[in-house]
């Protein structure tokens, strides 16, 4: 069943998302050759406590994962997908960083991505997350009353598949509420005007995710949780929780200065 938020919802939920959207700020900043996963898992922690916020990731434990997720962040490097686990890996000159983060204040939750380079970047990394950032502003277009489901996965997967990358298949956006995970799914391809008709109300996370060799091929690591390119092949991932009104798609987790 798919809730519909009130605009006073909406705007709890935004109190939410612009949470995230500092955690995922000092991340970046933070982020620096020689710092490791660990340190910015902390420095994500420590927006969250200074907000009053807690984290839908820290002992998260879908069915498919053997263990509770063990903290605040993903950090996936390089080749993971999603849900890398933050260790005390350093990090490289020329990491390319994915950090999905989530919070939940006064009973709502926000979640989004961002994909970066951390030191001197190759021009293709900076091509595959700037169409990352291209095919979701393209979901986020279709975001709108009117349209379904399949309009955004289309707007998504078109962007992504003309700059002749791979999608994973089985893996996109969902909806967002007092929970994390709320229904619907929001695939990162699919069919133009099929699927759920898309309400004022409804909250949705639309996240891309690319495969820079082009195949769609990936696998779970040992530890359960991160998904990597079965080629080795870089990755990138970049999401926003938006919620669809009568004026337009609302972006609720907008990057905000520390």
């Amino acid at each position: 069943m798919v809730e519909l938020k009130t605009d006073t919802s909406i705007d709890a939920m935004h109190a939410a998302g612009r949470v995230v959207g500092r955690a995922l700020t000092a991340v970046r900043e933070a982020a620096r050759v020689g710092v490791s996963l660990l340190e910015l898992d902390e420095v994500a922690r420590e927006v969250l406590r200074e907000a009053g916020a807690s984290s839908p990731f820290l002992g998260y434990r879908p069915s498919f994962a053997p263990t509770p997720f063990p903290a605040v962040i993903c950090a996936s490097v390089n080749d993971a997908i999603v849900h890398g686990i933050p260790t005390p890996y350093r990090l490289r000159d020329g990491d390319l960083l994915s950090v999905d983060c989530g919070a939940v204040l006064d009973g709502w939750a926000g979640d989004s991505a961002i994909s970066f380079v951390v030191g001197r970047a190759r021009p293709a990394d900076l091509r595959l997350v700037e169409t990352a950032e291209q095919a979701l502003a393209a979901g986020i277009e279709a975001a709108v009353p009117g349209n379904r489901i399949g309009d955004i996965a289309h707007a998504v997967g078109r962007v992504c598949r003309t700059a002749g990358y791979g999608v994973p298949q089985g893996f996109g956006g969902h909806g967002v509420g007092r929970r994390m995970h709320e229904e619907p799914e929001v695939p990162n391809e699919g069919r133009p005007g099929r699927g759920l008709p898309l309400r004022p109300g409804m909250v949705l996370a639309i996240e891309p995710m690319l495969i820079a060799s082009g195949k769609d091929g990936y696998h779970e690591a040992a530890d359960g949780w991160t998904l990597c390119t079965n080629d080795g092949s870089r990755a990138a991932h970049v999401e926003h929780t938006v919620a669809i009104t009568e004026s337009g798609p609302r972006i609720l987790t907008a990057r905000v200065p520390v």
